[in-house]
């Protein structure tokens, strides 16, 4: 229950060795995203450090934001990091559980880019978030990171009914009756699947109280492909393309699994049944992302079963703008999302 251990790596150590030498100690690379992931054929795995993680103190003083990273569990070496606003007030505020994208397979929660990301919603929405550092794949394939998001909803309800000291100077501030689940990418794909989870047996979260969930750009996928995953295959104004996309699943789902699984595809034959999603959502869309047909008929197929669904569409920004982009119109559509973050957080 202690803050993180300094013993704790909070990125994995890199070392710089040419193709021929990887390939000639650990065999062909057979599968690979260019400049993000290669495994090889002894199952070697390579993540160049394309973003840098950083320590939860680096943070301007300007956002009056306190940060701090709490482990979790130390056999699978899951730890969260913590984001709580410096408000004025002494009401207690909102939790936002939330779990970073990446395909399942590279990303942390001490990326520069997410710390920054997080830390200014935190500040904007005037809520608590729990940024979670998951197991990652192909070492740890689905649903290692669904049984992670499980593993913290415990972690945090533990917290509350004990109330240990080490965790008091978040715990005293939190509104454990008012906790949603979010995440972007494939960590909005992680909350979806942790919220049917817990759906299943919500006597289980008690006292807790998951009141919705916040999935920004939701990686699904399916067999079939949708019409913008045909006309945006290599969008240049995204982060995501549809050769990364089908390797990620690869590389995510078990042994024998296809695109049409339901941890992929939700609206897929088989899959759990919608109206089993027993929370209010909101959906973040990108108008420049292959996922956005996707995520439509995700936020369609949510209506029909009589869940609240509430989406918008952010007109000429791609997948991950939010985090990955420096541009005008990203920084603009940013401060847009995360205005409606917050008015779907505190209308409930």
């Amino acid at each position: 229950m202690a803050a993180l251990a300094s013993s704790l790596s909070l990125s994995p150590q890199y070392r710089t060795r040419s193709k021929e030498y990887q390939q000639h100690h650990h065999g062909s690379v057979v599968e690979e995203i260019k400049g993000l992931i290669r495994v090889h054929k002894d199952g070697y795995i390579e993540r160049p450090q394309v973003v840098p993680c950083v320590s939860s103190s680096a943070l301007s003083p300007e956002l009056k934001v306190t940060s701090r990273d709490m482990v979790i569990d130390n056999v699978t070496n899951t730890w969260a990091r913590f984001y709580v606003p410096n408000l004025h007030h002494h009401n207690k505020i909102p939790l936002l559980v939330y779990f970073h994208g990446g395909g399942f397979c590279i990303g942390s929660a001490a990326w520069s880019c997410y710390h920054d990301f997080l830390a200014k919603l935190s500040a904007e929405v005037g809520c608590m978030i729990m940024s979670v550092n998951y197991r990652l794949a192909p070492e740890n394939p689905l649903p290692a990171p669904y049984d992670d998001g499980i593993k913290t909803l415990m972690w945090v309800k533990q917290q509350f009914l004990y109330q240990y000291n080490d965790s008091e100077w978040w715990t005293k501030k939190c509104n454990f009756s008012s906790v949603f689940l979010g995440g972007d990418s494939a960590g909005a794909n992680i909350a979806y699947n942790v919220a049917i989870r817990v759906s299943e047996s919500e006597s289980a979260l008690r006292p807790l109280n998951l009141k919705g969930l916040v999935l920004i750009q939701p990686f699904f996928g399916g067999e079939a492909r949708t019409a913008s995953e045909k006309s945006m295959a290599e969008s240049p104004g995204s982060a995501l393309n549809l050769a990364a996309s089908d390797a990620y699943w690869r590389l995510a789902l078990p042994c024998g699994a296809d695109r049409d699984h339901p941890w992929c595809n939700p609206i897929a034959k088989g899959s759990v049944k919608l109206k089993n999603l027993l929370v209010p959502t909101l959906v973040c869309i990108s108008e420049m992302d292959i996922l956005k047909d996707r995520n439509l008929e995700f936020c369609d197929a949510l209506a029909k079963e009589g869940i609240t669904v509430e989406y918008s569409v952010f007109k000429g920004v791609g997948h991950a703008f939010q985090i990955l982009s420096k541009s005008h119109i990203s920084k603009y559509t940013t401060h847009q999302m995360m205005s409606c973050l917050k008015s779907f957080i505190m209308s409930l």
